[in-house]
């Protein structure tokens, strides 16, 4: 058999190189190293000074509709006249205040209106409906 034994006492091979194997292991190994020391120095624990300029992130309010036209700021059921009210006295803490409205796919679109309505009668302008993006391939 050509590049067998000169004897012809040629025996199957019974082992297993490992040694790619093993260099994939290391190399996955070096990366995950690598990668993990990147996210914990992102998340060292410290206390940052104050700026007189720094640049404040503004509030955003959760408004959420479930199927029965209830509504709810930040997980807590309100009615209309205390949206209002609540989002009046956020607005005034932060003039940048924005909104997220959830509502479910069952709700009345009226209900959907009256939660825009009462956000911008109360100055609210910038808001977003939160949807549930469609699977791609569907």
């Amino acid at each position: 058999m050509a590049g067998g034994s000169p004897h012809g006492d040629d025996d199957l091979i019974t082992d297993i190189n490992v040694t790619p194997l093993v260099d994939v292991v290391l190399v996955l190994l070096i990366i995950l190293m690598v990668t993990a020391t990147a996210i914990v120095s992102k998340t060292i624990p410290m206390e940052l000074p104050k700026a007189a300029t720094g640049e404040q992130i503004p509030a955003t309010l959760a408004v959420s509709i479930d199927h029965s036209g209830n509504i709810f700021l930040d997980t807590i059921p309100v009615t209309p006249e205390e949206l209002r009210t609540r989002v009046r006295a956020a607005r005034d803490v932060d003039e940048d205040l924005r909104a997220v409205i959830a509502a479910d796919g069952r709700v009345a679109h009226a209900n959907v209106v009256q939660v825009i309505d009462i956000l911008r009668q109360e100055h609210i302008t910038k808001f977003a409906i939160n949807v549930r993006p469609e699977e791609i391939g569907r």
